[in-house]
């Protein structure tokens, strides 16, 4: 598996502690910044959900101060699914239920020890399909009316 990660100035020492567990994880990651200075969210969730539209990597995880922010920026690019949790519950059935590519976490809501518990559970869950296969789809079809009026 091959992910990756960005946040915005508010997020830099929480996405540090997600760069730790990843390489103790032996996850494959590149970090999309920052590590420093200021920069709005957009421009880095835009950066992250377009390496996975175009198969470059496989997942990502983004941090903001809420993780709102950052999921509603990576949603906008075409076939992204990005969830913000802030439980494990939510975590995994990002995965498992909605088939989340992009994992997004708020770090002046949460701690770097529950932040690594999520990024675990969510690494750890494989989407489940059933049922569940035929809703992401209908997410899909959303999205394609939604770009064939503005066109």
């Amino acid at each position: 598996m091959k992910i990756a990660l960005g946040s915005d100035h508010l997020g830099v020492a929480l996405k540090n502690e997600l760069v730790t567990l990843l390489k103790e994880r032996s996850v494959d990651f590149q970090d999309f910044g920052i590590s420093s200075g200021e920069v709005d969210y957009p421009d880095i969730a835009e950066k992250v959900a377009r390496a996975i539209h175009d198969g470059q990597f496989d997942r990502g995880i983004l941090v903001c101060g809420t993780g709102i922010g950052m999921a509603i920026a990576a949603n906008k690019v075409q076939g992204i699914r990005a969830a913000v949790v802030h439980d494990p519950y939510s975590a995994e059935r990002s995965r498992k239920s909605n088939d989340a590519q992009i994992l997004t976490m708020g770090a002046c809501v949460i701690g770097a020890q529950l932040a690594r518990q999520l990024a675990s559970i969510w690494l750890d869950s494989e989407f489940q399909g059933g049922d569940s296969a035929r809703k992401v789809k209908k997410i899909g079809l959303i999205e394609s009316r939604s770009t064939a009026e503005s066109s």
